[in-house]
């Protein structure tokens, strides 16, 4: 589809990448969202939680909702998604990857960018105990890559599943690593290394045999990180055939749902393979939109409803009525 023209025009402030990004992630507050927990168990054991909130009328319509790096279903760019969804006769999920919901998971693997099979078995769970007509995707940077790899990688899609839209969506894993590991990135990649070390730390403890601690001493960046933990209990050779594997660009021609990207110009996450044009432009169920602002998931509007939000539902609606 032709490339969409974005109207997102945001105050004065906000058109400073880094400041509509640090403003959204610390400083937003999104209240008003009756979250009420579900736990759903996989297949190798493990578990994940699920957080609904629900239209004030019964309603046959869902959006799920997948956060980021780190992130879980109590991220206020997630309570912005369900909230406003909820004022329009549509419930919502915010879905809590493995061990990000507060409490540590049960296996040695955790969530990661390319974790499709994990989105399914969600998806899989509601459609047949929950019974939604219209079921929608919405996700922010590493939950919307996952969403495009699922969208564009499955044989056949659920009948139910219409739409999805992906927010600051690093498509191509490698170039957003290496943006992260450039002098202007500095704070934020140290925030998710000291995150995730961390977390890596109590898992070591359940599986003092899989994770030494020469080894987290030796993460220095994201990129070893990946190389100790992630490749190593997700079943890839490194970080590099991680990324290779799991950025979503190389499905993006196999979408076959109306599905929109939100990806600024000025989102210091993204490198210029994370703006998909010539994918874009050869598949008509793709859309693609590059406001100039909003940072990474920092689209400040007015009212605190951000701008991602309403176009996701703008977008959603529009494609219903086709």
């Amino acid at each position: 589809m032709p490339i969409e023209h974005s109207k997102y025009k945001p105050p004065y402030f906000f058109r400073n990448g880094h400041f509509s990004t640090i403003y959204s992630g610390l400083l937003r507050k999104v209240e008003g969202v009756d979250q009420k927990r579900e736990r759903i168990t996989l297949s190798d054991g493990d578990f994940i939680d699920l957080d609904w909130s629900f239209a004030e009328e019964k309603s046959n319509a869902l959006i799920i909702v997948l956060h980021g790096l780190e992130g879980n279903a109590q991220r206020h760019y997630t309570l912005g998604v369900a909230k406003l969804f909820n004022e329009n006769e549509t419930d919502a999920v915010c879905v809590n990857l493995r061990g990000c919901s507060g409490e540590e998971n049960k296996v040695f693997r955790s969530y990661h960018s390319g974790a499709t099979e994990d989105l399914k078995a969600v998806i899989d769970h509601i459609i047949e105990h929950k019974k939604y007509d219209r079921i929608y995707l919405n996700g922010f940077s590493l939950g919307g890559n996952i969403i495009l790899k699922y969208l564009g990688e499955q044989e056949r899609l659920p009948n139910q599943i219409k739409s999805a839209v992906a927010i600051s969506v690093p498509v191509w894993l490698k170039g957003s690593m290496l943006q992260l590991h450039t002098l202007k990135n500095t704070l934020y990649a140290k925030k998710f290394k000291k995150d995730l070390i961390e977390k890596l730390k109590r898992k070591q403890r359940h599986y003092p045999d899989l994770i030494f601690e020469e080894d987290i001493k030796r993460i220095k960046n994201l990129k070893l990180f990946d190389d100790v933990y992630t490749s190593k209990a997700h079943g890839f050779v490194d970080a590099y055939d991680y990324y290779e594997k799991c950025s979503s660009l190389q499905f993006l021609s196999n979408i076959s749902i109306p599905t929109l990207i939100i990806n600024a110009l000025n989102d210091s996450f993204l490198s210029p393979e994370c703006f998909p044009v010539k994918e874009a432009k050869h598949n008509p169920n793709l859309y693609l939109e590059m406001p100039k602002y909003g940072g990474h998931v920092g689209f400040y509007d007015k009212k605190n409803s951000y701008y991602n939000e309403k176009r996701t539902l703008e977008f959603i609606t529009e494609k219903s009525m086709e």
